[in-house]
């Protein structure tokens, strides 16, 4: 069984990454991870095998976490976020120059 925190973290790198996804990978992800579907359910619904499910659903995984690996995407957005929130409380040029670096 996967972790709460596996969830939200697969839920946070498909939103960055689902467009470098098959559409039966999508459609697997939603069912699985957003809809709650059991592995059974989906396979019913979609007349294809449990098996195949879980397969594609790994693969899902591994690919998520291996384009965050390579592009930092997430990590990028979530430090921009950081870097956001602490505007009030810093000199605002040090920050702007901070989120420039992060696209270079």
């Amino acid at each position: 069984m996967e972790t709460l925190e596996k969830k939200e973290q697969l839920n946070e790198l498909f939103d960055v990454y689902q467009t470098l996804l098959t559409d039966k990978q999508i459609e697997y992800f939603k069912y699985y991870y957003q809809e709650d579907y059991s592995l059974q359910e989906i396979a019913e619904l979609l007349d294809v095998s449990r098996n195949a499910i879980f397969d594609q659903l790994k693969k899902v995984e591994q690919h998520l976490f291996s384009y965050e690996e390579k592009l930092k995407l997430l990590e990028k957005k979530q430090k921009r976020l950081e870097i956001m929130d602490q505007l009030q409380t810093k000199e605002c040029k040090e920050l702007i120059d901070e989120l420039r670096k992060l696209d270079e």
